[in-house]
């Protein structure tokens, strides 16, 4: 039984990142609508909010719940907690508190209030690789991986990161 509910408990974490990747995508588009003259500026953010709407409630807090439910669930029955673990829950509260300021900026977003240019949302956007590569990793090599190694790694790949971001701003214009 642990493994069906193992494998369930992965399939909402990719529906989970899956929403939380692309609303912020969203984030940015509606932030950007902005820009455009009115009617435009009304019926693109129209259509986003309700695309926001259905991608925030429909997927990504479902996937949310149904992730820390399974998980919880595995814990009980893996019956024990090695160091490995804990690190991991750690970096899953981190993206949990992640998830909630999405909310935020959800809820923000609805009501017409637009606090974040579409260049910090998309910086934003990043952190959630940052978890999913923190925690793919140290799920996969557990023990084996060096503390130092695994930091300096996620440095690098958080440098590569705004890095990438910086020259599509360039590029961008």
């Amino acid at each position: 039984m642990y493994f069906y509910i193992k494998a369930i408990h992965i399939i909402f974490i990719v529906t989970w990142f899956s929403g939380m990747f692309y609303i912020v995508r969203l984030f940015i588009y509606n932030t950007e609508a902005g820009d455009q003259a009115e009617p435009d500026k009304l019926i693109l953010r129209k259509q986003f909010n309700l695309m926001i709407r259905r991608l925030w409630l429909g997927i990504t807090w479902p996937s949310a719940i149904l992730t820390f439910i399974l998980g919880f669930s595995m814990a009980w029955m893996y019956g024990q907690m090695p160091g490995w673990l804990w690190v991991k829950l750690i970096l899953v509260a981190g993206l949990y508190a992640y998830h909630f300021s999405l909310h935020k900026i959800y809820l923000e977003q609805l009501r017409g209030e637009f606090h974040y240019s579409s260049g910090k949302l998309r910086i934003w956007n990043e952190l959630a690789t940052v978890f999913l590569v923190a925690i793919v990793i140290l799920v996969t090599v557990k023990q084996e991986l060096s503390l130092l190694w695994g930091m300096m790694g996620l440095g690098a790949l958080i440098l590569l990161l705004l890095v990438s971001i910086r020259i599509y701003k360039i590029m961008r214009g």
